[in-house]
């Protein structure tokens, strides 16, 4: 046995594992400052979860470990979750919590375990002790997949760890360790070979020094897949780990695939194994009721048998050893042991983990493809828990809507589309369906309502006409004297920006339509390698043929035509090819070669085609399905005559698409296995964006023109959005030696708009944040801002004050809000509510200067209001509506100042016993306000107070000119205000005191509280 020390030895390494470097800051938070990710979703097909868990005495608690979501715990029995790992990395293979103290001892182990070809990777152990409210690492920084941690109920210091280990290439780093200081050492205890990992672990929960560990033999490429060999097996350990003994007795004979275990908590003796075998017959349910000394096949009905490397978890009913579930594509459960099995209710499919509730086995929580559900009934019915934003895109698209769309395709969940912003916030019912299967690219038509998607494979292409509600299926289909066509599983797809009609696809060939996919030709010759060598997909599987078409290989995975050019048009292979042409495809160049220090047949995962020079384009390669973390992009100014590496060690885990600014040159934007990296100088540094951006794989990126959002679709936290990046083009080396910069702004539209849109129905969804509708004034400040003064106002261009806000005093970039509205008047008080008083009126339209003091200093920055283009109001109407609304805000603050007084005078009356004085005053003041009834549910007649503020309400929150009638009313009302007021200055002018006697001016009156 090896001993590893973990914190010393494994950290020390020196390797290029580019993933172990994950938690360098390099100071990116500073920088970015306000600048903060808003996610949208969706969460109504949520995303694949990996491992399920139960706290052991609270059943309320759940965790639930995704596949590229992070964990997230439940704390109301799995009704809502919430994230509690952003800051790492978020692909989970297990989570595990010590039941010597449950509700504070934490591990999780990344890296998911259902190795299907788009699996992300882990990057180590991780623990907390105080509920997961911070986080340590413990190692195991190369393990790449942690498939289990148990905890020795009765000792917490002893931890054991399963390592399945690296998917595409041979590690040291597998099988099971064990730590006796509660995970600051560890103990290798079972190693096989560089091949071999450890799948499954599980422990007697009567006697912790009995471990059954199941060692799984595999090997995936990027065109093949094995399962199974001579080393798979499944062996028991009853001195805690130091020694091991194979438990084969029973088993099929051969070659051993992937093995599922499980010990029934009721009855340590009942053990389940589900086994992959060379023979179909032999595959299937194995039972053993000795604790591991001989095994009977129970069953092999195809619900247990599918897909053994993607289902092979069972799990036993803590109270019954006879209630057995496993995953599969519907999920099967038992109740005789193991005999019979039947589905489980209706959810999504390809289930992955179960959980049954500590206290009632009826209820169980199910992790699929499609997110998390729960049954209240053993599993007959089940409902999907609704906030689980964990949707995995491979692509996203936006398109010039206002606000506008984003268009992406999901692992398993098929094609949507759905607003940046909606009323109320994006909810699950904004988003609709493009598509079926595995969702890849979807694109909008440039110039007509058209959407083209796609499922995996090219199986469909669908051209979709959103406003007639008909799809049309149009993929190049074979056609006579062309070779077999290769799509790759992430078929890629373009549109031109240059022909609306022209759409692009490829196999190992480019195809071209100018008719949106009616006609095809072929504009290539075959641009990869065509190595025959990694075309026998046919024999993908190992032990269980798995043909699904996600290992097709030596095929164009990326297409990108110049928009400065229609006929520059690159394209990228998955075997290692960057092929260019420049005359519309009638010659190509392969400039693979022109590319030094790129490892052979790297797969090019994506072009950007620049829009400053025709002949620039950026390249990104990713080497991780060659067991290559490292992070590969690549630049050339010369049509791939020459490439320039544009990587630092600043940039960590594998790059999967860059995004290009449109204004800056030097500003681009990276999308690795481990979040969103920028650089301002063109690749010379990266800064990684961590507000509110989890360490989440990125697979694509657009920049929307107009509102100069950044775009994610990310493969496990679904859309995120960085709304207006455009301060960061002004980060020159001259504004960053800046005290104080403010950035540059467009108008600011003054948003009229009103909709009627709840959250019924939301309570438990997740609902994602929309875009700012707010004036913002940013600016950049080289220091934090810690002493003297520092405010800021929003002025008139005559310096008159409109309002005051908090400046930000950070480091970095700073953004405060301003919703172009003065404060909310002043209202009288009385008994009941007053719209009135919660509604603050717009500023008209124009130009205004945010002036900030910072100690002696002042600076300013103008910016502009506007109104809606499409506001149906002339500049008359405008100034009227203006005009009478502040005529009202005015008047209802004049109120304000005479009941306050009223109210001044009838307490000093009242000391003075001047009854009849009192009487008076009381008599006017109940025909100003509401004097009786609650502060909710007012009985008596509306006042002037309720009259005025209501009328003020409603002209303020109006986007049109006043009505005929509401000018009525506020004759009415002026006149009456107008009597109240001399009958005021006549009781004012009776009014005696024995003393002196003031109050407050109407100046001093506004500014208090």
């Amino acid at each position: 046995m090896k001993k590893i020390y973990i914190l010393i030895a494994l950290l020390g390494l020196v390797s290029s594992y580019t993933i172990v470097a994950q938690d360098k800051n390099n100071d990116g938070k500073a920088l970015f400052g306000d600048m903060t990710a808003r996610h949208i979703g969706p969460a109504l097909m949520s995303g694949r979860i990996n491992d399920m868990e139960v706290h052991p005495t609270n059943s309320r608690i759940i965790y639930a470990g995704t596949a590229g979501g992070g964990v997230w715990k439940s704390n109301d029995a799995g009704t809502t979750f919430n994230p509690i790992f952003d800051d790492y990395c978020q692909s989970i293979g297990a989570v595990a919590l010590d039941p010597n103290d449950p509700d504070n001892t934490i591990y999780v182990g990344t890296g998911e375990t259902w190795t299907r070809n788009s699996v992300s990777v882990g990057d180590g152990l991780y623990k907390s002790t105080d509920g997961g409210a911070n986080w340590r690492k413990l190692g195991f920084d190369k393990s790449e997949r942690i498939a289990n941690i148990i905890v020795n109920p009765k000792n917490p210091k002893e931890v054991y760890v399963a390592v399945l280990g690296a998917l595409w290439g041979d590690s040291e780093e597998r099988g099971v360790y064990k730590s006796t200081d509660a995970g600051e050492t560890w103990n290798k205890l079972l190693y096989i070979n560089p091949k071999t990992g450890c799948a499954d672990l599980a422990m007697d929960p009567n006697d912790p020094n009995v471990l059954y560990a199941s060692m799984w033999e595999f090997r995936r490429t990027g065109w093949s897949f094995e399962s199974g060999g001579e080393n798979s097996a499944l062996y028991k350990s009853t001195d805690g780990g130091a020694n091991w003994s194979k438990i084969h007795n029973g088993f099929p004979s051969g070659k051993l695939g992937r093995l599922g275990i499980a010990v029934a908590p009721s009855n340590p003796n009942v053990l389940y194994t589900v086994i992959e075998a060379e023979k179909d017959e032999r595959k299937g349910l194995y039972r053993s009721d000795d604790a591991g000394k001989s095994w009977k096949q129970l069953n092999n009905d195809f619900g247990i048998t599918v897909r053994p490397f993607y289902f092979s978890r069972i799990v036993v009913d803590p109270l019954d050893e006879n209630v057995i579930v496993k995953g599969g594509l519907s999920g099967s459960i038992s109740r005789d042991g193991g005999k019979t099995f039947k589905n489980l209710g209706n959810m999504h499919s390809d289930i992955h983990d179960i959980a049954f509730s500590i206290k009632d086995s009826d209820i169980m929580y199910v992790g699929t493809d499609g997110g998390v559900y729960r049954s209240w009934d053993g599993g007959t019915n089940m409902e999907i828990v609704e906030n689980l934003p964990l949707s995995q895109f491979y692509h996203i698209s936006v398109d010039d809507a206002s606000p506008y769309n984003v268009y992406g395709g999901l692992q398993d969940n098929g094609s949507w589309y759905g607003p940046s912003s909606s009323p109320g916030g994006v909810e699950a019912r904004d988003w609709n369906s493009v598509g079926y299967g595995d969702g890849f690219r979807v694109l909008k038509h440039p110039t007509k309502n058209i959407i083209y998607s796609e499922m995996q494979g090219a199986e469909n292409v669908w051209r979709f006409d959103v406003d007639r509600n008909l799809s049309k299926t149009i993929q190049p289909l074979p056609s006579k004297g062309v070779a077999k066509l290769r799509f790759n599983w992430n078929a890629p797809m373009a549109v031109s920006t240059h022909q609306p009609d022209r759409f692009y696809m490829g196999s190992q060939f480019l195809h071209k339509s100018d008719d949106m996919g009616d006609t095809w030709e072929i504009i290539s010759p075959d641009l990869t390698t065509n190595d025959p060598t990694k075309q026998a997909q046919e024999n993908s599987g190992g032990l269980s043929k798995d043909n699904s078409g996600a290992e097709n290989h030596t095929t164009i995975f990326t297409i990108a035509e110049s928009p400065l050019d229609e006929n520059v048009i690159w394209v990228g292979t998955d075997d290692g090819n960057v092929q260019v042409t420049q005359d519309g495809g009638k010659t190509w160049t392969n400039t693979i070669g022109n590319i030094s220090g790129l490892p052979k047949n790297t797969w090019t995962y994506h072009i950007e085609a620049s829009v400053f020079n025709k002949g620039t384009a950026y390249a990104v390669f990713e080497g991780h399905t060659q067991n290559d973390m490292n992070p590969y992009t690549y630049k050339t100014t010369d049509f791939g005559k020459t490439w320039t590496n544009i990587i630092t060690d600043d940039v960590v885990g594998f790059v999967r698409n860059i995004q290009e600014d449109y204004v800056n040159p030097d500003l681009l934007f990276l999308g690795t296995e481990f979040g969103l990296y920028i650089t301002l100088d063109g690749g010379k540094n990266w800064k990684k964006f961590t507000n509110n951006m989890p360490s989440v794989a990125v697979h694509f990126i657009d920049l929307q023109k107009e509102t100069n959002d950044l775009v994610m679709g990310t493969h496990g936290r679904g859309v995120i959005i960085i709304d207006d990046i455009s301060p960061l083009r002004e980060l020159t080396p001259e504004v960053l030696n800046k005290n104080v910069h403010f950035f540059a702004s467009k108008p600011t539209v003054i948003n009229e708009k009103s909709n009627f849109s709840g959250s019924f129905g939301a309570e438990t969804q997740f609902v994602g944040r929309n875009k700012s509708k707010n004036a913002q004034i940013k600016y950049y400040l080289k220091k934090r801002h810690t002493f003297g003064k520092m405010k800021m106002e929003v002025q008139d261009m005559e310096g008159n004050t409109i309002f005051e806000l908090g400046p930000g005093k950070s480091k970095g970039i700073n953004i405060v809000n301003w919703t172009g509205k003065i404060r909310q008047p002043k209202v009288a008080k009385g008994k009941t509510f007053s719209f009135g008083g919660f509604t603050s009126p717009y500023v008209a339209a124009g130009t205004y200067k945010a002036v900030m003091t910072k100690g002696k200093e002042t600076y300013e920055q103008t910016f502009e209001l506007v109104y809606d283009e499409k506001s149906s109001l002339t500049a008359e109407e405008r100034g009227f509506k203006n005009k009478t609304t502040m005529k009202m805000y005015n008047m209802t603050q004049e109120l304000a100042y005479l009941v306050y007084e009223l109210d001044e005078m009838i307490v000093k009356a009242e000391s003075d016993k001047n009854t009849k004085m009192v009487s008076k005053l009381n008599g006017l003041k109940e025909t100003l306000v509401i004097t009786t009834g609650d502060n909710y549910v007012g009985s008596a007649e509306p006042q002037l107070r309720e009259k005025m503020a209501d009328l003020y309400s409603k002209l303020a929150n109006n986007y049109d000119k006043p009505t005929k009638s509401e000018l009525e009313s506020l004759s009415i009302i002026s006149e009456r205000f107008d009597t109240a007021k001399a009958d005021f200055m006549k009781l004012k002018k009776k009014f005696k005191t024995k003393d002196d006697f003031s109050v407050k001016t109407f100046q001093e009156f506004l500014e208090s509280k």
